[in-house]
This record gives C-alpha cells, sequence and structure tokens, in this order.
C-alpha cells in the first residue's frame, strides 16, 4: 500500500469563495499535490508538480528568503498574504522583473483571452505621467532598486506614444527593457522594429504557441517575418508559448527546434505551463493541466534526449552567482530568489547542427555549492582584503569545467570569470549572446495556489494606485487586484472612442496575405474564423 508522504504545510485560495484555507503539499504516486478543504465548498485536490524526484531536486535550492523591501509600500503592522499585496513586510523578494500595462487595448481576438477592452467594456491605458510615476517607484525600491521593466497589455504597440514610453524608462535607470507582445506590427512595420531597438528594448517577448496555424492563431504567418525584421535590427527575441495538455503539448519539441533554427536573433524558449483561471471542473483540469516536469519530460521525448531532465535547474540556483558578487563588493545585488517551484531553466549552446546543453560541460552542483561557501568566507573576513580569494576562486573555477566537451570556440571560463569578478549586467548578457536559454515559468491559479510562492514572486506588477503587486496575485485574483484596479483607472469604450476620435473595432487585425497559396489562404480564413467568429 502507497502511503501519501506530507513535503510541506501551507496556506492557499478556496477557488469559489476565496476564504484563505491551510493547505498540505503531499507526494503520491510518484507526483506531488496540494489538498485544501472549505467548509462551505469542499476539498479541492491538485496537481503540484508532476515528478516528486525533480521536485527534490530543485528543493534543495530554496532560498528562505532574498532580498526583503527595506520600504514596503503597505504600511498594514500585521498585513494577511494575498489580501494585503502592494508590497508588504512580509514578502521575501525584491522586484526583479516588473510589468506595466500600459493598455488593454488588442489588435486581437482570441477565444482563450478574456481580458482586454473589447470584452471588458472598458479602456484602460494609463497616463505617461502614471507610467512615469511607476517606474519612479520602482526605482526607489530598497536595498536593490528594480532594473528591469516589461511594457505589456493587451498589445502595447498599439499605443502611438510606446517609443517615447520606452525611452522615458531608460532615462528612469532601467538598464534592461523587455516588449511584450504577439509581433503583428512587428511583421507589418520593420522600421517599428529598428525604433524598437533605438528607443533602449533589450528583448522582446514573443508570444508563439506552436509552430502550426491549428496551435498558433496569434502569429503563425507573421512570426517569420518578426524574426527577420529583428535579424536586421539585431534585436533578441525570446519566444513564449503557453502549454495546454491536448492542444499544443505535441508541438514543444518543435518549437524548441525552431528557436534553436533561429538561434542567431532567438535569445530563449520561455515555456509557460498554463494557469487554469476561472472556474473550471476537475475533469476539465485533468484535461488540460500540465506542469514543469510534464513539460521536461515532453522536451525529451519529442526531441530524442537533446535535452533531459538532469539538463534543468530551478531559477534560485543563480543566486550563488549573485551572492559571490555581493560577497566581494559589499553591495546588495539584484537577486532571483524566487520560490523553487516557479520555474526552471538551463542554457544550451550550438556547436554546426550539435546542441549542447550548459550540464554537459559544467558542474553546476559542484559550482554552486564551492560559491556558496565562498561567499560565506567573504562575508566572514569583513574589512579584510579579498583580493588574494578572488584570485583564488578564479583560479579553482577551471575545476567545474570540462573544457574538452565545451563547444568549440566558447572559452567559458573567461566568460564565468568575467560575471563573478566584475558582476555587471554586460558580462552576464555575453553569456546570453553565446547561448539559448531554455525555461519554464508556470504561474499559479486558484486551485494549485500557494502562498509561500507569492511571497517570494520576483515578478512584479506596478499599478497607477501606487503598489508593486506579485504577479500571482494580481492575474491569479483579478477581482481583488487587475481588474479592480484597471476599472478604477479605465474610461468607457463610447468615452474613449469620443475622445480619440477612432473605433475601437478598427485596432482588430485581418489577415489577409497577398501573395499566399489557397492553402495557406483557407488556414488565414480558418485563423480569422477563430479569433473574430467572422471570416
Amino acid at each position: 500500500m502507497v502511503v501519501d508522504q506530507l513535503i510541506a504545510r501551507t496556506q492557499s485560495l478556496c477557488p469559489e469563495c476565496l476564504r484563505l484555507l491551510d493547505a498540505e503539499i503531499f507526494e503520491s504516486k510518484g507526483k506531488v499535490w496540494i489538498r485544501k478543504n472549505c467548509l462551505k465548498h469542499g476539498e479541492t485536490l491538485e496537481l503540484y508538480w508532476g515528478d516528486a524526484e525533480l521536485f527534490k531536486k530543485a528543493q534543495k535550492f530554496r532560498k528562505e528568503q532574498g532580498k526583503k523591501s527595506e520600504n514596503p509600500i503597505i504600511s498594514k503592522e500585521i498585513p494577511v498574504c494575498p489580501v494585503d499585496c502592494g508590497l508588504c513586510n512580509l514578502h521575501l523578494s525584491h522586484t526583479a522583473l516588473a510589468n506595466i500595462v500600459v493598455t488593454n487595448r488588442c489588435d486581437l481576438s482570441c477565444w482563450y483571452c478574456f481580458f482586454f477592452a473589447q470584452k471588458m467594456g472598458y479602456v484602460y491605458e494609463p497616463s505617461t505621467e502614471q507610467i512615469k510615476e511607476m517606474l519612479k517607484l520602482l526605482r526607489t525600491q530598497k536595498p536593490v532598486p528594480c532594473n528591469a521593466v516589461q511594457f505589456t497589455g493587451g498589445e502595447p504597440s498599439l499605443r502611438e506614444d510606446i517609443l517615447s514610453i520606452i525611452r522615458m524608462a531608460k532615462e528612469e535607470g532601467f538598464n534592461h527593457i523587455q516588449f511584450n507582445t504577439n509581433g503583428i506590427r512587428m511583421a507589418r512595420d520593420g522600421a517599428f522594429v529598428k525604433a524598437l531597438k533605438e528607443a533602449g528594448v533589450s528583448t522582446v517577448y514573443l508570444s508563439f504557441d506552436g509552430v502550426s496555424g491549428k496551435t498558433n492563431y496569434k502569429n503563425h504567418f507573421e512570426a517569420p517575418t518578426v524574426l527577420a525584421n529583428a535579424r536586421k535590427a539585431n534585436l533578441g527575441i525570446v519566444l513564449v508559448p503557453t502549454i495546454i495538455k491536448s492542444v499544443n503539448d505535441h508541438e514543444i519539441g518543435d518549437i524548441l527546434r525552431f528557436g534553436l533554427g533561429n538561434i542567431e536573433v532567438v535569445r530563449a524558449v520561455n515555456y509557460q505551463p498554463v494557469s487554469l483561471v476561472g472556474r473550471m471542473p476537475g475533469r476539465e483540469r485533468e484535461k488540460f493541466r500540465i506542469t514543469i516536469p510534464d513539460t521536461i519530460r515532453l522536451i525529451e521525448e519529442q526531441t530524442g534526449g537533446m535535452l533531459v531532465k538532469e539538463d534543468f535547474y530551478p531559477v534560485p540556483t543563480v543566486t550563488s552567482l549573485t551572492k559571490f558578487v555581493e560577497a566581494i563588493t559589499n553591495h546588495p545585488t539584484y537577486e532571483l530568489s524566487t520560490h523553487f517551484a516557479c520555474g526552471m531553466a538551463t542554457y544550451v549552446f550550438k556547436e554546426d547542427e550539435k546542441v549542447i546543453p550548459i550540464t554537459r560541460f559544467l558542474d553546476v552542483d559542484g559550482l554552486t555549492e564551492y560559491l556558496d561557501q565562498v561567499s560565506e568566507e567573504l562575508k566572514k573576513q569583513g574589512g579584510v582584503s579579498k583580493t588574494v580569494e578572488v584570485l583564488k576562486t578564479a583560479y579553482k573555477l577551471k575545476g567545474f569545467i570540462d573544457e574538452k566537451n565545451q563547444p568549440r570556440g566558447l572559452n567559458f571560463l573567461n566568460l564565468l570569470k568575467n560575471v563573478l569578478t566584475k558582476g555587471s549586467y554586460a558580462a552576464l548578457g555575453e553569456i546570453h549572446t553565446k547561448s539559448m536559454f531554455v525555461g519554464m515559468m508556470h504561474f499559479q491559479d486558484l486551485y494549485n495556489y500557494d502562498v509561500e510562492r507569492v511571497k517570494r514572486c520576483c515578478i512584479h506588477y506596478a499599478t497607477p494606485d501606487g503598489r508593486i503587486v506579485p504577479f500571482c496575485a494580481f492575474n491569479v485574483i483579478p477581482e481583488w487586484y487587475r481588474d479592480a484596479i484597471q476599472r478604477k483607472y479605465s474610461v468607457s469604450i463610447e468615452e474613449w472612442e469620443k475622445k480619440t476620435g477612432k473605433k475601437l473595432k478598427d485596432d482588430l487585425y485581418k489577415r489577409k496575405p497577398l501573395e499566399a497559396s489557397r492553402e495557406e489562404k483557407d488556414a488565414c480564413q480558418l485563423m480569422n474564423q477563430e479569433m473574430f467568429g467572422t471570416p
């Protein structure tokens, strides 16, 4: 008889009434589950992680606390998570990436999306003054001011002043700016792509849900042109597929191959296992639910072992590098101290047609263990000169690298030395340009909600009411955060149309390929029907 094994106790929310509940995370039959019970709505049992063995590996990199805010925005003396988000003194990580929603307008109307202006019934579009205040707020965070921001929507390219907004972020001190888009305008307007780069965009987060028209309604026909225009502008692309079991999980391997085939411009493939928002019965959740380990398993199966689960490590693994930099500089550094269950990743290098994961030539476990140990020793030294210790560390790094198996022409030892001794954004960026990041981030929903994950979240939203809200509070509890805030700062569609002299429906994009085969034209018509309900 198999006995369930308790892993942790946490708190969660009732999917029906949002009551805060005690919950258990436990192992059963090789998987990890979360269970909670509401007196009114009964028990909820949900898959948390699809592989208990991989969960235990990730758990070894758990960080109890990262850079806790020294100037929390919420002044409540005894806050309750996630009821009092904004940030409060319970939050254990600084903002590693801030999202700013610049509009809820969109030029697509995908069947699975309910959060854009046409369906919400109002237009949310903060003014440039409000956006500037949000940027300033993020830069005031202590001990680590936010240095990375993503402009998102809706579709941010619909704003006529988006380039000015990007330049404003650069002026406020952000050295990494992401642009989250469906790529429609980038495909139709090469000059706009060049302008994004010149304005200060570091990376484009491109929605990319599959390699076929059936799985990728958004931009199947446009994506190749997006990449071509990005190449010309020397602007890096991150492919962002939302993975839904039984819908597009059969194309996980092909998405990776597509990224590798365009590695000179595709900097990353960042899979996002679907967050099952809204009310959904257990049978439906089982049909669509996919977790991080499931995604990794399918990568291994669909690529013939090009990548295997041993190649992936949880997000907080990299804190060993940043802790070392902090120890030698005596200055608080950027730190990805998110919960270990939030995401996993690896780096891959390409040598001709051969793909080489970083784990094939770098001893990740040995290196992180060594850096953690040295960092503690450096902290104990206090005011004593650390030059000798740094030189000793640089010398020992060689022992963690198998130079015979590293990609031809790559001197990873020098790259690693630059990151650890210079501790600069540019040094870290050099690794990114010589490789492709393969990762996944599984945002929560009300069924698998774990408050301990929320407390350690490092991806946040800045809002016009002067708050900074963790991702899995902002989007998972929209009636408390996203929808409530955006509705407050919105105008009706009628008012927006009267003020701008435009019609909201005119934003909608219909594919009309001028030169296409009959098959392509039929596919375009079908995709338009799926998105808009009309040919």
